[in-house]
């Protein structure tokens, strides 16, 4: 019996070790911002997956996707989700983190010059250069205005950005001595 028991156990440890193995991989999948093009609009739309759905039906053959939001609800909230058909047919081409990847690769900073490098997403990131001068940070951007926003911004490395952020924002702290003093 206490070997049957053992080969019992050792199924179920195996059987449970598989089941999350497929549950974490879908959700480490299908997590993050995306930018879609609307099928309604042919216009770019943000979305946010149902990770924890998706993670959690990955039990199936295929895990089921859904949104969790959009950048056009609360007014087409109640669409077919047929947006769905780009993500399954592309799930990492879409994905916010990804494109932004792309974008910044073998870019420099615009204002000090140096290369981007690879981004430590949980780090020290890199920004975007507005046409203004003014720095911001990726996040602030909507995923449905990010392929507009990137063509119209350069890239910026974190301590030119840090240092862009202090001088716009407190320049009473800041002394800038790439600039003639006031008079």
């Amino acid at each position: 019996m206490p070997v049957q028991a053992a080969l019992i156990v050792g199924v179920a440890v195996v059987l449970l070790a598989i089941a999350g193995w497929r549950v974490t991989r879908a959700w480490l999948r299908f997590r993050g911002r995306r930018v879609v093009e609307c099928p309604e609009t042919q216009k770019p739309a943000g979305i946010v997956l149902d990770a924890g759905h998706a993670a959690l039906t990955a039990l199936s053959n295929s895990p089921q996707l859904r949104l969790s939001t959009c950048s056009r609800w609360p007014e087409r909230g109640g669409c077919g989700q047929e947006c769905l058909n780009e993500v399954k047919a592309s799930p990492e081409d879409c994905l916010v983190r990804n494109i932004l990847i792309q974008w910044y690769q073998e870019k420099v900073c615009a204002s000090c010059g140096h290369p981007i490098g690879e981004i430590d997403w949980a780090g020290a990131q890199p920004a975007l250069l507005r046409p203004d001068r003014v720095s911001m940070e990726w996040s602030e951007v909507p995923a449905e205005r990010l392929q507009e926003t990137l063509a119209t911004t350069s890239p910026i490395c974190f301590a030119c950005h840090t240092a862009n952020r202090m001088v716009h924002e407190h320049p009473e702290l800041v002394l800038d001595r790439g600039r003639p003093p006031a008079v």
